[in-house]
């Protein structure tokens, strides 16, 4: 694996239909971005929000990248009229080929219903919020960090004979509230089961939010042990456009992290690897700390 080291370490296209190229032919490279955490509602205005700005970054990438959002894409509570005000002025440009992910704001008012009033198909099935699909030679799993116990057992069994299935080589899976970080929320294990499934699996990444940082982590099992070998790499991406906020502890696997910049996850995934970097927005004024690259850069191979 090579690795940049950031500076700061220590401180609307139609999309491509998501099937798996045909035998024997290899995938083309994948262009993906990703962040959760996204329009604030609070604004006075969308197109002056930290949403319009990551948006902006994405629209002067690759105009058919696919687009992962990590949950909590309104504030303050998910409901349909901050879809429809907040959200679809800025992320709404991409949304044919985003494929989303459900938060714990878009619970807040129920039953996420703006959520899936707002995606529909995308979704995946009305209601559960768990879905999963192929694009670039690579299996893609969206799964629901806010189900209640019942229905997260179901997930999990779900979740089992998706990975059984699947004939890919790389797999990313993605969800709202991380297994592991070292930002403000209190450490849950609720994901726990789910990440011993893809541990054993091979899986090669998971992407999260909740955490309005940034923050890279090497790859652990289950257990939080670091795995060079089998581990699964987790990227944090809380900084769509929402409010950034401290780290609170520091994760010993932590790898790279920021807090002072809102921006998207750029990943290039191929047959047998990927590439990421974290692009930030920037400032529209001149920082009071020292001009910085908040950049963080790698490649690295499949299982």
């Amino acid at each position: 694996m090579k690795t940049r080291i950031l500076p700061w370490l220590a401180a609307a296209a139609a999309a491509a239909p998501l099937t798996a190229p045909a035998a024997g032919q290899a995938a083309r490279p994948l262009t993906v971005y990703a962040a959760g955490d996204i329009a604030d509602c609070r604004y006075n205005s969308a197109a002056d929000s930290g949403a319009a700005a990551t948006a902006a970054l994405i629209a002067k990438g690759d105009p058919d990248a696919l687009i992962l959002t990590l949950g909590d894409h309104t504030y303050p509570n998910g409901a349909p009229a901050e879809f429809s005000d907040c959200y679809a002025p800025t992320w709404g440009r991409f949304k044919s080929r985003t494929r989303p992910t459900p938060g714990n704001h878009e619970y807040t008012s129920g039953k996420a219903n703006g959520y899936f009033g707002y995606f529909g198909e995308l979704a995946g099935p009305p209601g559960r919020g768990y879905y999963s699909f192929d694009k670039g030679g690579w299996h893609f799993i969206s799964l629901n960090s806010d189900l209640k116990t019942a229905d997260h057992q179901r997930q999990l069994l779900w979740l089992k004979d998706d990975l059984a299935a699947s004939k890919a080589r790389c797999t990313l899976a993605y969800w709202h509230a991380p297994m592991y970080s070292s930002g403000g929320h209190t450490p849950t294990t609720k994901m726990q089961d789910i990440w011993r499934a893809l541990h054993a699996a091979g899986v090669e990444l998971v992407l999260s939010g909740h955490d309005h940082d940034y923050e890279r982590l090497a790859p652990m099992d289950a257990d939080a042990q670091p795995d060079a070998a089998r581990g699964v790499r987790q990227f944090v991406v809380g900084t769509g456009g929402a409010m950034l906020t401290p780290f609170l502890w520091l994760n010993e696997q932590s790898e790279a992290r920021s807090n002072w910049r809102t921006g998207v996850l750029k990943l290039v995934v191929k047959e047998n690897s990927y590439e990421w970097e974290f692009l930030p927005v920037q400032p529209k004024t001149a920082p009071e700390r020292p001009q910085q690259e908040a950049r963080d850069s790698g490649t690295a191979d499949c299982h």
